[in-house]
């Protein structure tokens, strides 16, 4: 499953800069601070989340990454979420979300 800010089928473009994030295994509220951080500092490039390694996602790191979402949708950079686990599914899910 892949969340993009410009749609599924779409390649990252060679021409920005990407980054990539790897999500750790429990996303609490310590750590969206810190994800808020490492966004603001991609911001303008195109970006990816590697978050099969999550086992929960609580609401804040989950509103962090909605957050980039929306700016990287509004700033016409690519936002992809990769390989969720079944952990990141499912907290994205208790919110009444879908990616």
């Amino acid at each position: 499953m892949t969340l993009m800010s410009r749609g599924e089928s779409e390649r990252m473009s060679k021409d920005r800069k990407s980054g990539d994030i790897r999500l750790g295994e429990s996303l609490d509220i310590s750590e969206a601070g810190p994800l808020a951080a490492e966004l603001i500092k991609l911001r303008g490039s195109d970006i990816r989340i590697d978050a099969s390694q999550v086992r929960k996602a609580g609401g804040q790191c989950l509103q962090v990454l909605l957050s980039g979402f929306v700016t990287s949708a509004q700033d016409g950079t690519h936002f992809e979420i990769v390989d969720p686990s079944s952990g990141f599914t499912e907290s994205i899910e208790a919110l009444g979300l879908d990616i």
